[in-house]
């Protein structure tokens, strides 16, 4: 593995409940993963140790796109979630982990993300600028408490 990390953290007033599903689900996943620009196809999602998926992020501009897939490494409902992935692109070879850590404050969750490996092509803050657009979505999804009609 190499030194490519990013670190994000954020507060999030939601539950941890509340974003733990928006990783697990994967209509969730294809709204807020992808960043802007792009749109995700969810092609396998079995959220659970062990588990594999895999997606496509297709840019909306041009109609390109990569696919990546993995596994669920370690999943903590509502605590922690670590999964690897590699792309399909033999031009980006490697493996990333991530780890997501979910922690109750008392405005709503403390949310901790660590992705190590990312490949040697892909500088570390364009992945970081990729990341903080998706967690602007994430929070565009899970913040808002919309009552059942």
């Amino acid at each position: 593995m190499n030194n490519n990390t990013v670190t994000l953290h954020r507060v999030i007033k939601a539950s941890p409940a509340k974003l733990f599903r928006a990783f697990a689900d994967p209509t969730a996943n294809s709204f807020w993963f992808p960043p802007y620009g792009y749109l995700c196809q969810v092609h396998e999602m079995d959220f659970r140790e062990g588990g594999k998926f895999k997606m496509s992020f297709i840019n909306f501009s041009t109609g390109n796109g990569h696919s990546f897939g993995g596994e669920y490494l370690e999943i903590r409902p509502d605590e922690f979630i670590r999964y690897s992935d590699r792309f399909d692109d033999p031009n980006l070879p490697g493996e990333t982990v991530t780890s997501i850590w979910l922690s109750r404050v008392s405005s709503g969750t403390e949310l901790k993300i660590v992705q190590e490996g990312i490949p040697e092509v892909i500088p570390a803050d364009m992945c970081y600028l990729g990341w903080q657009e998706s967690l602007e979505k994430l929070k565009k999804l899970v913040e808002p408490e919309i009552p059942d009609a």
